[in-house]
């Protein structure tokens, strides 16, 4: 109650604005999900309905927040960007960070039998996360350049590992134990040698992870970089009718630096252009060399 004797315990908290003019980077990350995984019965090395289920419920948290303009998920982890002019929640961090954690979490809970229909959930899964401020493009850039590189040195190792145990009757010390110290060729020529799995024939899900953006809402020419058989059409299921691109690998293409993109000159022509966005995609493409972000000069303006 307002004017209360005991509205004074407001004092005690703090204010927690998270500083102007910087992109929020917020990543959602699965706690125990390795335990998760086993008592659900997970494929390995990836499962393509857990990998659906959390890119339906980060399509969620971008359809809620619409100040979200980019996405990108691998495993069990959805970052999102804000763009940097956000005013959500006054950008209070704990709110935002709550808000979007919670609804990720309940997203994926609600999601769970259209993408696990025969699989009964057996305790509720839950996520954490944490914001960071990137002043520049650049910084920004760099960040999913670094989550995809990841992706693709997980993935890499994790099929070699289970084809080690799956196909090779190795126990899962020992596969570990054969993996130890090798490098990246040396994973892709054991998968070949020993298992003719040519790695980069693996879907670029797997490989690249997920990337959501938001476009019009209608077919539109493919952009450079891009394969439009990647866009996701289903709004309700977002496995449905998914293609693969054929993008290279992240770590067989050259670490090429993201350029700034200068706005001068194209300020008035993209103001008069610009169409609201209307839904959120789903591709898997490359985001750590160049192409990806000079396709879209605006991704990160405003």
């Amino acid at each position: 109650m307002a004017g209360s004797r005991f509205a004074y315990v407001k004092n005690f908290e703090l204010p927690d604005r998270l500083l102007p003019g910087t992109f929020l980077v917020l990543r959602v990350d699965g706690h125990s999900f390795h335990r998760f995984s086993t008592e659900h019965g997970f494929s390995k090395p990836n499962d393509e309905r857990a990998l659906c289920l959390m890119d339906h419920a980060a399509r969620d948290v971008m359809d809620e927040f619409k100040d979200i303009v980019l996405g990108f998920g691998e495993s069990d982890e959805f970052s999102f960007v804000f763009r940097k002019s956000t005013s959500l929640y006054n950008r209070r961090h704990a709110k935002i960070l709550s808000t979007v954690t919670s609804l990720f979490t309940s997203s994926y809970l609600f999601r769970w039998s259209t993408h696990f229909p025969e699989t009964p959930l057996r305790y509720p899964p839950s996520f954490d996360g944490r914001i960071v401020l990137y002043p520049s493009e650049k910084e920004v850039q760099d960040y999913f350049a670094w989550r995809q590189a990841d992706t693709h040195a997980n993935n890499l190792y994790n099929t070699a590992f289970w084809a080690l145990v799956q196909r090779g009757n190795q126990t899962t010390t020992e596969a570990h134990a054969s993996l130890r110290g090798t490098m990246a060729s040396q994973k892709h020529e054991l998968l070949f040698s020993r298992f003719g799995i040519n790695y980069n024939d693996l879907p670029s899900r797997y490989r690249k992870g997920s990337v959501l953006l938001r476009e019009e809402d209608e077919a539109s020419a493919s952009l450079p970089g891009d394969d439009t058989s990647n866009v996701e059409q289903d709004q309700e299921h977002p496995c449905q009718g998914i293609h693969n691109a054929n993008v290279a690998a992240p770590d067989e293409a050259p670490r090429e630096t993201v350029p700034q993109i200068s706005k001068q000159g194209d300020a008035k022509r993209d103001r008069k252009t610009r169409v609201s966005p209307t839904i959120v995609k789903v591709l898997h493409c490359d985001i750590i060399r160049a192409d990806f972000w000079l396709a879209r000069p605006d991704l990160l303006s405003g």
